[in-house]
């Protein structure tokens, strides 16, 4: 079982890492397991690192064609703030530790957060338009195929 700490920082997380049991098999040459315990400590080393707060620009933005206008006709308050059409840009941050839990064949992702939307005005300045607080409960479950490590990603709630 591995840990990871944060970068120059070895007071670990308050987890306890839980004992498990690799199969006993002979039909393959190599066998890697990880433990929960390695997820939940890197969870809180990216957590404290700040590596799951991310900024999607104007140049993003734009490629999916995301503006002031799109938000303008779901939420009436930034139509009336915003008669012109401006680019936005998208601050994404996680608000606590990730949790990641294991099962059988996939693994849960818990994540909460919360999303704030800048409109970007001519002056290159910005001006919050609001904020969404958000919980997110994703299942994934990795397989090899034609090997090749795949997953297939459930968003649960």
């Amino acid at each position: 079982q591995g840990t990871v700490y944060p970068s120059g920082n070895h007071t670990g997380p308050s987890y306890v890492a839980a004992p498990f049991v690799i199969p006993d098999q002979s039909d393959s040459m190599l066998y890697l397991a990880f433990s929960e315990y390695f997820f939940q400590t890197s969870s809180f080393a990216y957590y404290t690192a700040g590596a799951f707060n991310i900024t999607i620009a104007e140049e993003t933005c734009s490629y999916f064609n995301i503006s002031t206008e799109i938000f303008g006709s779901i939420i009436p308050e930034v139509r009336e703030y915003s008669v012109t059409p401006y680019p936005v840009m998208l601050k994404l941050m996680a608000t606590e530790i990730p949790i990641i839990s294991l099962q059988q064949d996939s693994f849960t992702v818990e994540i909460q957060g919360s999303m704030e939307v800048f409109a970007v005005l001519p002056d290159s300045s910005t001006q919050s338009l609001f904020t969404i607080n958000m919980a997110a409960n994703t299942s994934i479950a990795p397989n090899i195929f034609d090997q090749k490590l795949m997953g297939s990603l459930c968003l649960n709630r």
